[in-house]
């Protein structure tokens, strides 16, 4: 596939987002910032990457003053405890591990998984499920197991990878830009295009 065929089939691929489902998404994390709850978001690989980078953009780039800020942790980000929990317990095990003493209630557990059949994200969204958390996924091909397990399912209808990890990153992307939105708006402030952020 050359370059040009690449992003015709991207562009393809958008045009099939589920729109609503990706609105209850943002909805949900709304909700947990009104209520101080907290965002928990995970996967592997590039949906590792891709966690660690929606934590930093709801961490940073959804803050407006006078609106509460979000509570986000990225279960991927702390390395020593995941190989030691991968060594000594199980990789299987990595983000239930990490999420069981923390989850609570009206909490937000997002697990991305491009096959939705990975292990580890399953089992924290069982975990999570238990608590009474609001569970999403993101994922692609058929939408593996993770889709019928979670809340909010956001589901990428392709079958191949790399594309499926793009548009879940520009979907990171559109939802902290949406929820940015929404909270300038709440504060009465402008929305203005901030070139160098």
């Amino acid at each position: 596939m050359d370059i040009r065929q690449y992003f015709a089939t991207v562009q393809a691929v958008i045009d099939t987002v589920p729109y609503a489902a990706v609105d209850a998404v943002v909805d949900a994390l709304m909700q947990a910032a009104q209520s101080g709850n907290t965002v928990y978001i995970f996967g592997n690989g590039g949906g590792a990457a891709t966690a660690t980078h929606f934590g930093c953009d709801l961490a940073k780039r959804t803050n407006v003053d006078g609106q509460p800020r979000f509570r986000v942790i990225s279960l991927t980000d702390n390395n020593a405890l995941m190989t030691a929990l991968s060594n000594d317990i199980s990789y299987d095990q990595v983000f239930a591990e990490q999420l069981e003493p923390l989850v609570r209630a009206g909490d937000v557990v997002i697990g991305i998984s491009g096959s939705g059949n990975s292990r580890n994200v399953l089992n924290a969204i069982t975990v999570a499920h238990d608590a009474g958390a609001v569970t999403v996924g993101f994922s692609g091909f058929d939408g593996g197991k993770l889709d019928a397990m979670v809340d909010l399912p956001v589901h990428v209808n392709h079958n191949d990878m790399a594309m499926v990890e793009d548009i879940h990153l520009m979907l990171e992307h559109a939802i902290c830009e949406k929820l940015r939105a929404l909270r300038l708006a709440a504060a009465e402030m402008p929305v203005v295009a901030e070139l160098n952020a």
